[in-house]
């Protein structure tokens, strides 16, 4: 033992301490020490420094060593107390050790202190270290019962044949059961785990002979009311034939990543939408245009007159549809403004009673003080219309709708319960109908296109609601039950700012024909020919080009002035964009109006719909492209 022997000695006399203190130097340990020789220094010296032995003398005329190991006793502390004294008797020294000393060495036989100490100083640290084991248990203990009883993690013991003999409250509470159920032994793993998945009880029974536990595995678990829940199990031996096990409940993971499915099904379809409508929005340009332009061409009393008619009908249908399929793939212009939900929706009133028939009762309940939105109003109109539509076919009988907004701040607690909600202030518009309810398989897919329970309709209503309410920023959730009615919620991000007046709409400019030269640039090689014919029946000189490098070298090639950039905002190695900014130092004076069958982020980004330059919604008609070219050619906007 290499470390100072710290020793306090309680003795009055200081040639007996030097003596105490030679013996303990004799083996050569070095020995640090203090004399004391009253209660109050005995107090202030163990409060004040850490000793490893307190010897004390018997007796002395103000102090001795009862009283000195009662004031051990009081600080708590595990000291060995060792009694050196010349006058100590047996009955003394024997009560001496009941009362808590550890030995008691004779002056006269001072060879035995050291030894003694030593032998006291190793039970110490046995002790000590017993000591430590048992609050670490006891610590351990605590740890795992407040994880039962914390209710976070189902906790079940059960027998060597699946008997479950004793389980938690989160346990009970995941699987219905009440404490009595387990106390009359009628639970057991084989009778909750649901038929489908004994396959795992089994597995795990083998995990358990051959390892004594089993590694975490997923299954599920028969309620009480037999409906089923979604479980992760661990598993391990405890002594004898019995186990132990943690159950987690997996429903909120399951909904969760349900959620996400559904998000990215969604967002996959809508870029394949978005994409079809593109396409076939440069379809419908070439028929519904020439179209047009042969009718013009024929007589009033032409037979073929009706039969083009038709052709121009099916074609603007079909034009409706694509408009719906940008709508629920997001990929729709947007005319955002500031607008007050209140108002857009008392506006459409009158509108909804013819709508909604005289056996539905139409309620509109606006709330006072609501907060302003920003959405296309016409958009937005389209939903409240859709959603109206959808409640009145739900009530064939008649029933009751309800038109509900208010002010909602949705929490961190709603925003985790639906993935891709951010926590903060909406405005709610809510739809409510008593009528015939959605059940849970149709509540997963009524927002996707095409998917209808009804015998007709194009099955674009509720996906155009849905494309719609994303692309302005929000969110729109149903909640339903079979025959008892359907409620769909809205959530509409806050907005700062007044509510925008809407001005009247100037009168369209006159159609006329122009003299002013065009230069036009699209990829599709029918829509440039459909696009050239229209401009150049109506006066203008066209140039045309298939893409922006050709379109480049006309602008440096052609002496003359060219007045206006007609480009698709999609083109194959250069955006329309960006074609129009690598123009605009060389013809300065030119402007532009760019056209699209669709706008997707690459658009957007780069800044087409934000800068203020004139844009056509693609599919063309000769009406609206000499109408559109002759409104920025007169006006004093452009890029």
């Amino acid at each position: 033992m290499t470390a100072p022997l710290r020793a306090l000695l309680v003795e009055d006399s200081a040639t007996d301490a030097k003596l105490v203190v030679e013996e303990l130097q004799r083996t050569g340990r070095s020995v640090e020490f203090q004399r004391i020789e009253s209660p109050d220094a005995m107090r202030a010296a163990l409060e004040t420094r850490t000793w490893d032995v307190v010897i004390s003398d018997w007796s002395m005329p103000k102090f001795g060593a009862p009283a000195a190991l009662a004031i051990l006793k009081e600080t708590g502390l595990d000291l060995p107390f060792v009694i050196v004294s010349g006058s100590v008797g047996e009955e003394a020294a024997v009560e001496a050790m009941r009362s808590g000393a550890h030995d008691y060495v004779l002056k006269d036989r001072l060879a035995r202190l050291l030894p003694a100490i030593e032998r006291e100083l190793r039970e110490v640290e046995v002790r000590r270290a017993r000591s430590n084991s048992e609050r670490a248990l006891r610590a351990s203990e605590t740890r795992l019962r407040r994880l039962v009883e914390a209710g976070i993690v189902g906790t079940v013991v059960a027998d060597g044949f699946g008997r479950i003999l004793e389980a938690n409250g989160a346990f009970l509470a995941m699987i219905g059961y009440a404490s009595e159920d387990v106390d009359v032994g009628r639970l057991d793993w084989h009778t909750i785990t649901a038929p489908e998945w004994h396959h795992v009880e089994i597995s795990i029974g083998e995990q358990l002979e051959t390892h004594g536990f089993a590694s975490p595995c997923e299954t599920e678990l028969v309620r009480k009311d037999r409906s089923k829940v979604p479980a992760l199990v661990a598993i391990a031996r405890l002594d004898g034939s019995e186990s132990i096990s943690l159950t987690l409940d997996l429903s909120e993971r399951r909904r969760l990543e349900e959620q996400v499915r559904q998000a990215q099904k969604m967002e996959a379809v809508g870029r394949l939408a978005g994409g079809v409508a593109h396409d076939f929005n440069n379809v419908l340009s070439v028929i519904i245009s020439y179209a047009e332009l042969i009718e013009r061409d024929l007589t009033p009393d032409e037979p073929l007159r009706a039969d083009i008619g038709e052709i121009s009908k099916a074609a603007l249908r079909a034009t409706d549809l694509t408009r719906q399929l940008l709508a629920f793939s997001r990929q729709q212009v947007l005319e955002a403004k500031v607008v007050d939900l209140n108002q857009s929706i008392s506006g459409m009133a009158r509108m909804l009673h013819r709508l909604l028939g005289a056996d539905i009762e139409l309620t509109i309940l606006p709330a006072s003080g609501l907060w302003n939105v920003k959405v296309d109003p016409g958009q937005v109109g389209q939903v409240v219309m859709n959603l109206a539509v959808n409640a009145r076919d739900a009530m064939p009988e008649g029933g009751k709708l309800t038109i509900e907004t208010s002010n909602v701040e949705v929490d961190s607690d709603y925003a985790h319960v639906h993935h891709d909600v951010a926590p903060g202030s909406y405005v709610m518009l809510a739809v409510t109908d008593t009528g015939v309810g959605i059940d849970k398989e149709m509540q997963a897919r009524i927002f996707e296109p095409f998917f209808t329970t009804k015998e007709k309709g194009t099955g674009l209503g509720l996906a155009t609601v849905f494309g719609i309410v994303k692309q302005s920023g929000g969110h729109i959730w149903v909640y339903s039950e079979p025959s008892r009615g359907t409620t769909f919620k809205v959530y509409l991000p806050r907005v700062s700012g007044a509510a925008e007046v809407r001005a009247s709409e100037p009168p369209p400019p006159e159609d006329r024909r122009g003299s002013e030269t065009i230069l036009l640039v699209e990829d599709d090689d029918q829509v440039r020919a459909l696009a050239r014919d229209i401009l150049r029946r109506a006066g203008y000189v066209v140039l045309e080009a298939p893409n922006g490098g050709e379109a480049l070298l006309i602008c440096e090639q052609h002496g003359a002035k060219i007045d206006l950039l007609v480009t698709d905002v999609i083109l194959p190695r250069m955006s329309g964009r960006q074609l129009a900014e690598r123009l605009a130092s060389l013809r300065p004076e030119m402007k532009v109006l760019f056209m699209s069958g669709y706008t997707d982020d690459t658009v957007l980004h780069h800044g087409v719909l934000d800068s203020g330059v004139a844009y056509l919604q693609k599919p063309l008609t000769p009406t609206s492209l000499r109408r559109k070219v002759r409104e920025v050619l007169r006006s004093g906007d452009g890029s």
